[in-house]
């Protein structure tokens, strides 16, 4: 890819075409589609779009890659070499991936190229060190008989991955995947196409072999259904709607019954005890919904203040939001870019009208910036009542519901009154207070006098209906592996 670089213009594109068995193809069918400059509206490239006929070629390639391959058939550390200098391969080419994110997604320049591309490269280096520690255990039986485990990669994968990280999910789907041995094939989300079509380039040049990895830009109901039926993929990963999930779950029991794994949608909740640092807590309930323009499964859209402090905390988040400076994510200034496409943008408005007619208070924000691009304020409501659309549906948006309360009971039964459970945060100084509430929380992370943090080694996924499976750690490796036991007669046993 050529001119591509932080001047902020449209570059141009050089993949365009699907990534299957090593090389870039047209699709079967011809069609293109065109994906968007969320600044603008412009059109940025025209990408092939792939299909069920696609799905089926691409898995045929990741099946023989598979079976008759030397991917699964690799020692451990031999993989890790390959996945090593892919890694250091985005390092690399760090700006054009950033770009490429920032022009099809809206994401702040500055943030994926010093933040996100590298994460990406960092989780390859983690599960390529864990590539050559994958083992069973020798196991004690009751009777004269010798048994051991194996751990076997599942087979082909077919990963569905959202838009709102487009280079970050990829790699957070595709390195454990890797690791283990696995073959697969993956769907882009098809409003941000283009930075993985560009990492599958990459890979060909570190010397991933050919068929263990395809990339099948395309839409959900076709590309997206054909992986999750299809009858030779062996494990779907899916990241995106808890109502996508569903579909996913139901075509993958009615074809060949494969496992999956779903992280799904969230309303996470943040709850402000009367001991917490305002200024703090005021910094991370905005922080919480407004980072990636609220394109967040984790989050902070529900925001709970103690009594105490509401009115002074209410104060200076609503001077903090005034102040969230919006516009082209190639400004090193700007702190929040456009909405991912005008669908989501025109979504994010009904819902802010919705608040309005429930009778919430609208204390700041609400509205479109410009004439030109998705660019929505970020827009905090107060006075909310539980059972309110804004406070029960994921938006995915920079909107945010406020609410007081007086106890922790109180707190705790608000916090999960929700059909979600991906992620929370406490704010207090009270250690009693954080271990009550954080166990009392039914969601699969935590965090307390922080948000956001994740990290290679912990394991990230959801309660209820935020799905089930881990992604990072190395539980993130288990969804691609399979337990085979093994047993045999010790010699000269009366059992023979």
């Amino acid at each position: 890819m050529s001119g591509c670089g932080s001047g902020g213009g449209v570059p141009t594109v050089k993949f365009t075409k699907l990534f299957i068995n090593g090389q870039f193809v047209d699709s079967v069918s011809g069609k293109r589609f065109e994906t968007i400059d969320p600044r603008t509206g412009d059109v940025i490239a025209r990408i092939s779009e792939g299909t069920k006929d696609d799905i089926d070629i691409a898995v045929k390639a990741a099946r023989q890659a598979f079976d008759l391959g030397p991917w699964p058939r690799l020692s451990g550390s031999e993989r890790a070499k390959i996945m090593i200098k892919w890694a250091d391969l985005i390092d690399q080419n760090v700006e054009e991936l950033a770009t490429l994110d920032a022009i099809d997604g809206g994401k702040l320049y500055h943030m994926c190229k010093t933040l996100e591309v590298p994460l990406a490269a960092s989780y390859l280096r983690y599960y390529a060190g864990a590539a050559d520690k994958i083992h069973g255990e020798v196991l004690k039986m009751s009777r004269e008989f010798h048994a051991y485990t194996l751990l076997e990669p599942i087979g082909v994968v077919g990963h569905i991955i959202p838009w709102n990280f487009p280079t970050s999910m990829f790699f957070i789907k595709v390195s454990p995947s890797l690791a283990t041995g696995c073959t697969m094939v993956l769907k882009p989300a098809e409003q941000t196409p283009l930075s993985a079509l560009y990492c599958a380039h990459l890979a060909k040049l570190a010397g991933i072999p050919d068929g263990v990895l395809n990339i099948v830009p395309g839409f959900g109901p076709t590309a997206g259904a054909a992986i999750s039926s299809h009858m030779d993929i062996d494990k779907v990963s899916f990241t995106g709607s808890t109502k996508t999930g569903r579909e996913v779950m139901q075509a993958a029991a009615k074809s060949n019954l494969k496992q999956v794994s779903l992280e799904l949608g969230g309303k996470s909740p943040l709850v402000i005890f009367d001991d917490a640092d305002i200024d703090k807590a005021a910094e991370l309930a905005l922080l919480g919904i407004v980072f990636n323009k609220g394109e967040v499964c984790v989050a902070s859209s529900r925001v709970f203040v103690q009594e105490g402090i509401y009115d002074e905390f209410e104060k200076k988040l609503v001077e903090k939001a005034k102040a969230w400076i919006i516009g082209d994510p190639f400004d090193p200034k700007v702190q929040q870019g456009p909405q991912v496409d005008k669908k989501q943008f025109e979504k994010i408005l009904s819902y802010i009208e919705h608040g309005k007619r429930e009778g919430a208070t609208l204390l700041t924000g609400g509205k479109k910036i410009g004439n030109e691009g998705y660019y929505i304020e970020p827009t905090i409501f107060s006075n909310i009542k539980e059972d309110m659309l804004i406070a029960q549906e994921e938006i995915f948006g920079p909107v945010m519901a406020l609410k007081k309360f007086k106890t922790v009971e109180e707190a705790i039964k608000s916090a999960n009154n929700t059909k979600y459970g991906l992620a929370a945060g406490i704010m207090t100084k009270n250690l009693d207070i954080a271990n009550t509430v954080s166990r009392s929380i039914r969601a699969g992370t935590i965090w307390i006098n922080c948000y956001f943090n994740l990290d290679n080694d912990v394991p990230f996924g959801g309660y209820k209906m935020s799905g089930f499976g881990k992604d990072y750690g190395l539980d993130a490796l288990h969804k691609y592996l399979q337990v085979k036991s093994v047993i045999t007669p010790i010699y000269n046993s009366p059992w023979l």
